[in-house]
């Protein structure tokens, strides 16, 4: 019996030498693992890529942007049932996507749409989604462009300095997409060439749900 006490306080003792996180840490059973520690997994990386959020990136003029990473989307009540989970359903005039992402549940994302004149309404499929993607503006944008004294690149490399953005979700026959931004000042307003603009915080966050094949509505 007194062997069983002085182990007891010996225990009680050596606890007491210990911080309380290290008397609560678990028991290491790799040598090497404790000596030099474990690699640690860091969540939501994704949204933590530093292209996000920067500043003196250029755009496709050569004009400096900033990025602030910054989302405007919401978790919405939705009872259309018409439409099924996993559905995107874009109102143009409300500048507005949903995501059906459950019964009774979908999340709204604030948009940019296409200027007047460049305007759609229809429906389509998701076709193929891109993470970074590149840019080559067609011929008839260059031109136009031009006329105003903007030189646009044959190509452009994706990065935070593209137009299109953190993701592309491409539509039907890929005229239309669905995209980030370099200019988040646009977002609400009627500016593009008839695609879809996504803060790009939110892009990823519809590009990580989204399933190549979702139905897509485009209302005007």
């Amino acid at each position: 019996m007194m062997r069983k006490i002085l182990a007891a306080a010996a225990a009680s003792f050596s606890l007491l030498l210990l911080s309380p996180a290290e008397a609560a840490a678990p028991k290491c059973n790799n040598f090497f693992a404790c000596l030099f520690g474990a690699p640690r997994h860091h969540g939501a990386a994704t949204l933590q890529d530093p292209a996000l959020k920067v500043n003196g990136a250029r755009d496709q003029y050569g004009h400096p942007i900033t990025l602030t990473g910054g989302s405007r989307r919401e978790t919405v009540a939705w009872h259309e049932t018409k439409y099924p989970v996993g559905s995107i359903i874009v109102r143009t005039p409300e500048r507005a996507l949903y995501y059906v992402s459950g019964e009774g549940e979908a999340i709204k994302y604030a948009v940019g749409v296409g200027r007047e004149g460049f305007q759609w309404a229809g429906t389509s499929r998701v076709a193929a989604k891109t993470e970074w993607p590149g840019w080559t503006p067609p011929k008839q944008m260059i031109e136009r462009e031009a006329k105003k004294g903007h030189h646009l690149p044959a190509h452009m490399e994706g990065g935070p300095g593209n137009p299109l953005g953190a993701r592309a979700m491409y539509l039907g026959g890929r005229m239309y997409r669905i995209h980030g931004t370099n200019n988040e000042a646009s977002i609400g307003g009627a500016v593009s060439s008839g695609c879809i603009r996504m803060m790009n915080a939110d892009v990823i966050d519809l590009y990580n749900r989204v399933k190549i094949g979702a139905r897509v509505w485009v209302y005007q």
